[in-house]
């Protein structure tokens, strides 16, 4: 390693005070270049297009099921049928009758159509587990209901026109 050194007016050297940029300059420039090929790679993203929410009026019909789901405090789950807590197998058991009920008072599974099958409507608490409201849609779908849907509260200030 040697030391520049440069000479005044008189015969003796003095040491230079300057920094060598240069080796800094190499390294800025490499993590810039580095930097310009990975950002477009990391912001790549599949081009998807969001549902625009908007809030509708739900129609409840009376062979509709509403269903209020809430954690309790020891990490379970509460269901509710109407106002009836249930559990598993007693959600799945009524669910499978209310069915059954529907399909019987249509005359048969092939009068069943979109307008006289009974929907699932669910209620959940916002600090709610999603394990709870997952597994009450699993078990409204293993008991045959087609259209599981979620019951929510507007934002405060909106207004929602009725049809």
């Amino acid at each position: 390693m040697a030391i520049s050194s440069a000479a005044l007016d008189g015969d003796e050297e003095t040491p230079m005070s300057d920094i060598n940029t240069t080796p800094l300059v190499d390294v800025m420039l490499v993590l810039l270049i580095i930097f310009l090929i990975a950002i477009p790679v990391v912001l790549e993203t599949v081009p998807v297009r969001l549902p625009e929410v908007q809030y509708e009026p739900t129609i409840t019909k009376p062979e509709n099921v509403n269903l209020s789901v809430r954690g309790s405090d020891g990490g379970g789950c509460e269901v509710y049928w109407g106002l009836t807590q249930v559990n598993s197998e007693e959600l799945l058991d009524r669910a499978v009758s209310k069915l059954e009920e529907a399909i019987e008072a249509a005359g048969g599974v092939e009068n069943i159509t979109e307008e006289n099958m009974p929907e699932a409507h669910i209620r959940g608490d916002i600090d709610t587990p999603y394990k709870c409201i997952g597994g009450a849609i699993f078990t409204m779908q293993r008991a045959g209901f087609a259209r599981v849907g979620f019951i929510s509260e507007p934002p405060a200030g909106t207004t929602v026109a009725r049809r």
